[in-house]
């Protein structure tokens, strides 16, 4: 184990890429960091982490911000419950703990939004507590190096990995571990195709001896998808549109869009212009996509045309007119950012408004 551990992190001090993050023992930093990052790829997130410390610099920053200036900064990384958890948490902090970050592993687990994963990785990075951080990079490359059949996803593979990563880790330098795992499996041990020859690990791992690289880590069950229709409806008045705030707890909770009609079915234009009361010849289709989360397909359509603001508004009581610079203010999902950028994209090239799919 002692071999493992040192080749791991003489991989990546060679390897390693060069994050802002890893300059840092700060707590807040790195948490902001962590948080970003789950299910984000580092490319990705990135800019937001940049945007987030400039904007933010400090938890207290973050804790005096309204929520609306935090959905809109984290705007297009979706899973937008890790920013509203992310706000809640620096609030908690800076009131009821003076700003200071809990510096052990079971408290950082008490916080809003953290589990085990993200406790570690504070624990480890910003104070050098042995606690093992076991991610989907670190999965996989335990899984295929040990030769583990256990599932991942299954109560008795979380305690074995577990296990195996904290038998690993080196106490004396546990946050340089925990990166140069995550490091490896994100760089060297990939999903797919990795270079096996190349790997510093190979003499030892049963998956490249018994040929199982493909068939680890195994995973248990797959994520059931729900399918949902929505139908937009896009009313415009002079240069303001409709919009409404979304209120109750589903997916983009405080986020804006426009009023809607959501449907288990795919409603067709006869089927819309009966619920709200008007002529199939006075509704326009603009744009029709769908939309992947990870539990959920959106199939969503935008209905224009000769739409009257009062017959929508009795669907959606709370919609208001906003202008277009006034909604740039406004956190919105991406797939109403999508919209807006088909119908520049289309305006652009004096081009009437067409159904559009993807």
């Amino acid at each position: 184990m002692m071999h493992f551990s040192k080749i791991i992190i003489r991989w990546y001090h060679i390897n390693k890429r060069d994050l802002p993050w890893r300059h840092t023992q700060d707590p807040y930093k790195i948490w902001l960091s962590e948080i970003i990052l789950q299910q984000t790829r580092v490319l990705q997130g990135l800019p937001y982490y940049i945007t987030f410390i400039k904007k933010f610099p400090a938890i207290q920053d973050l804790a005096k911000a309204k929520e609306g200036l935090v959905l809109k900064t984290w705007q297009g990384l979706g899973y937008y419950s890790r920013a509203r958890n992310l706000h809640h948490t620096a609030k908690f902090i800076s009131k009821e703990m003076g700003g200071v970050f809990p510096n052990e592993f079971e408290f950082i687990k008490k916080l809003k939004g953290v589990g085990d994963y993200t406790a570690a990785a504070i624990a480890s990075f910003a104070f050098n507590k042995p606690h093992a951080v076991v991610d989907g990079n670190v999965y996989r490359v335990l899984a295929r190096y040990f030769g583990i059949k256990t599932a991942i996803d299954s109560g008795a593979g979380k305690i074995e990995f577990a296990k195996k990563a904290n038998a690993l880790i080196d106490k004396k330098n546990p946050g340089i571990f925990n990166q140069a795992i995550m490091e490896f499996g994100a760089l060297q041990c990939v999903p797919q195709n990795p270079d096996c020859n190349k790997c510093p690990l190979k003499s030892g791992c049963v998956a490249f001896k018994k040929n199982w690289v493909e068939k680890l880590p195994v995973k248990e069950s797959r994520t059931k998808v729900r399918v949902r229709h929505i139908n937009y409806f896009v009313v415009r008045s002079s240069n303001n549109v409709l919009i409404k705030k979304r209120v109750g707890n589903d997916i983009w909770k405080n986020m804006y869009d426009f009023p809607l009609i959501e449907s288990k079915k795919a409603l067709t234009i006869k089927n819309i212009s009966k619920l709200i009361g008007m002529k199939e010849e006075e509704l326009a289709l603009e744009f029709a996509t769908t939309h992947i989360l990870s539990h959920q397909k959106i199939v969503a359509k935008f209905w224009g045309g000769k739409l009257p603001a009062s017959k929508i508004k009795k669907i959606t009581p709370n919609a208001f007119f906003s202008s277009k610079k006034s909604l740039s203010k406004y956190p919105l999902p991406k797939l109403i950012e999508n919209y807006f950028s088909k119908i520049k994209n289309t305006a652009k090239k004096n081009e009437k408004l067409v159904v559009i799919s993807e």
